[in-house]
């Protein structure tokens, strides 16, 4: 299923529990990677314009691009990164978190994350950027939250 078909459809619990038995397919981690990649190419090309540092996620040892915007009380993000395995994990976040309205993720628990062994499976400096796209992802919602309610 498309990121953007599932979006405006499913509960984020729905899309977590899809993510979670998508991933329980694969019994090895490297198998894991190769869907992340694959998941990666799945993620819309964002316009170079926006690929600009106040889009720069700080935190991420590869470049991480995320660009959200409000549009009728909810908040559409997109993103892009140089590094392939980084844009599947913004992919699998967008997917969950995009078209959603700045409260839903404020207040989200993505136990996708640890049920999936994501979390456990990174490196330390790719940890370190999960939470900080998460971290950004959230200040963009409070903001929004603040600027609109």
């Amino acid at each position: 299923m498309s990121i953007v078909n599932a979006i405006h459809v499913k509960s984020i619990t729905d899309i977590q529990n899809e993510i979670i038995e998508e991933f329980e397919v694969y019994d090895d981690w490297m198998d894991k990677y190769n869907y992340l990649i694959e998941i990666s190419r799945e993620l819309p090309v964002i316009d170079s314009k926006l690929k600009v540092n106040e889009n720069l996620i700080n935190g991420c040892q590869s470049k991480v691009w995320l660009n959200a915007e409000y549009n009728q009380g909810k908040i559409d993000f997109s993103a892009d990164s140089d590094a392939i395995i980084t844009k599947g994990i913004v992919a699998l976040l967008i997917r969950v978190l995009s078209g959603r309205t700045p409260a839903e993720i404020l207040n989200v628990d993505l136990y996708f994350i640890d049920r999936i062994g994501l979390r456990q499976n990174l490196s330390p400096t790719r940890s370190n950027g999960l939470l900080s796209m998460i971290k950004q992802m959230k200040l963009y919602a409070l903001a929004y939250q603040t600027k609109y309610q």
